[in-house]
């Protein structure tokens, strides 16, 4: 009878632990917002009446962002192991809400790029920070629900920035300042953060690593069912932190051995092969995309709405997929549908461009490109990358696949609006459709099936690879 009571879950503990994830994760819907509003932002900014920017001027608007989270990415794991995850959150939340105001309130050109520049630390600190928070409070048995809401909560985002931006336009009309009440709008969820982030709890795992056993005992009690639970816990969490301090640490110069080589490029070139299916171009320029298609401002903000939507409703399928499906199988079905739905617009506007049904057409064709995106390609970019690198070099190689994401990231935000301005839909999309080909080639010959295998099998097989291609150079 004993048993029965301690695994029953404690409702405080669980409460506790839902304001925590619903909390923290505004973070991650901060990194959505921030990187969606520009799509209904931007049109009304380049206007000769407020910034007057070029297509040039443009991607560099949208691009500091990106590096700047390319930056915060980076910063952002030290800045948490120095000063703890909730205290970085916490410190994140100022840094979003200067930044929200620096860019509504930006006189030119100038300020908007420092004040994005700023934003994109922030949302390049919330990418790595909020998840690892997540993780280290999370019961295991809890933890895959928790980390994943920070996705979810990213998506919904993106998705509240494009419904604001169509009320917003609609609304008020006619204001040539439209786009600055637009960003504002990411000043509140800021400050929810802000607050909400006095009331939670460091990590227990940050706490024992800095030597505060007894605090982290007490937050492992408020987050846990049982004190038994929360001792077991904290037993386990100083043996690992002090397995990883008599370990050596891990060096650069060890991920040039040739199977952790391999394991490396594949998580870059799983992360390229995400971010170059063009999905970023859409959800930055995706009211611009609409417009190029034939729709008018209002109606290409309005309909742009239906993409976030589709995002949001294509990551719950996504997280079902996984379930379901082999991981090499789903990435390579997500590939496919993107490229063809690329390829598809791509032939529509080369044979029915200037048709009433033309827009239409483009539309429908983006909510079939994001539904295979989101569903099939979006959840498996962290898990495929953080099944393959193996335990001892998780740090350094998910850091150099995380800036990889943001670099090509940034690459494309660049020089999108350029290639939109300079050769229209048909020929933008057409390059995707081609890099599609060889993404769905590379997974096919280079990504190994992770689905049902455990961490160390799938290190094994790394190994065994590289001592068959030692044995095939020995034999020539």
């Amino acid at each position: 009878m004993k048993g029965l009571i301690a695994m029953t879950p404690n409702p405080e503990s669980m409460a506790y632990l839902k304001k925590i994830m619903i909390i923290s994760t505004f973070g991650g819907l901060l990194f959505g917002y921030d990187t969606g509003v520009i799509n209904g932002a931007l049109p009304y900014m380049a206007h000769p009446s407020q910034l007057n920017l070029t297509p040039a001027t443009e991607g560099m608007v949208v691009s500091a962002l990106l590096f700047g989270a390319a930056v915060g990415s980076v910063t952002g794991g030290k800045m948490s192991d120095a000063q703890g995850r909730r205290k970085n959150i916490f410190f994140l939340s100022i840094l979003f809400f200067v930044a929200t105001l620096g860019c509504s309130l930006a006189p030119n050109f100038e300020v908007m790029l420092i004040s994005r520049f700023l934003l994109g630390l922030a949302v390049g600190g919330a990418a790595v920070t909020v998840p690892a928070y997540l993780a280290e409070v999370s019961p295991a048995d809890k933890r895959g629900r928790m980390v994943t809401q920070n996705e979810l909560m990213i998506v919904t985002g993106q998705f509240l920035a494009f419904v604001l931006n169509a009320i917003i336009a609609v609304v008020m009309a006619g204001n040539d300042h439209v786009w600055r009440y637009m960003l504002s709008v990411a000043a509140i969820p800021a400050v929810i953060l802000f607050f909400g982030m006095m009331k939670l709890p460091e990590s227990p795992r940050w706490l024992v690593s800095k030597g505060k056993v007894s605090t982290a005992m007490d937050v492992l009690k408020k987050i846990r069912s049982t004190e038994a639970q929360a001792i077991t816990e904290l037993n386990e969490i100083q043996d690992v932190i002090a397995a990883e301090k008599s370990a050596k640490p891990v060096s650069f110069a060890e991920l040039n051995t040739p199977w952790v080589r391999r394991i490396i490029l594949i998580g870059m070139g799983i992360a390229a092969c995400s971010q170059l299916t063009g999905v970023n171009s859409i959800m930055y320029y995706g009211t611009q995309v609409l417009i190029e298609s034939g729709f008018s401002m209002q109606a290409a903000l309005i309909a742009n709405t239906l993409n976030g939507l589709t995002s949001v409703l294509a990551t719950f399928l996504g997280i079902w997929l996984l379930t379901k499906i082999k991981r090499r199988t789903m990435l390579t079905a997500g590939l496919a549908g993107t490229t063809a739905s690329l390829l598809a617009i791509s032939l529509a506007s080369m044979t029915i461009s200037g048709t009433d049904v033309f827009p239409y057409i483009v539309l429908l064709l983006l909510v079939c490109f994001l539904t295979f995106m989101q569903a099939c390609i979006g959840p498996l970019l962290w898990l495929l990358i953080s099944e393959i690198i193996p335990l001892r070099y998780k740090g350094i190689g998910m850091g150099i696949c995380v800036l990889f994401v943001w670099v090509v990231n940034f690459i494309m935000g660049l020089i999108f609006p350029t290639l939109l301005s300079s050769f229209g839909l048909n020929f933008t999309f057409l390059v995707f459709v081609i890099v599609g080909f060889f993404s769905i080639a590379f997974v096919r010959f280079f990504v190994p099936e992770t689905k049902g295998k455990t961490l160390e099998q799938i290190e094994k097989q790394f190994r065994n690879y590289d001592r068959k291609a030692m044995q095939q150079a020995g034999n020539e």
